[in-house]
């Protein structure tokens, strides 16, 4: 037996048929992005001279060094 899930017909959809639309920016995060972070993060690596070094420790101190707004 098929049971009908419908939705409420209150939603937006139900009132103007369209799907509601959501800002452009509506998944911004308060912190940096990937990229930020990873470019940070080389920058680190290269204030080491280029040598080896843990990669999560530099991800995770430029991480802290953008989120505290500091390079």
């Amino acid at each position: 037996m098929a049971r009908n899930l419908a939705k409420s017909s209150n939603t937006p959809e139900k009132e103007t048929g369209k799907v509601p639309s959501t800002p452009s920016n509506a998944h911004v995060r308060n912190g940096p992005t990937h990229e930020q972070i990873a470019r940070r993060a080389y920058e680190i690596f290269l204030a080491r001279g280029g040598q080896p070094g843990n990669p999560e420790q530099d991800w995770h101190q430029a991480e802290r060094e953008l989120r505290l707004g500091r390079q």
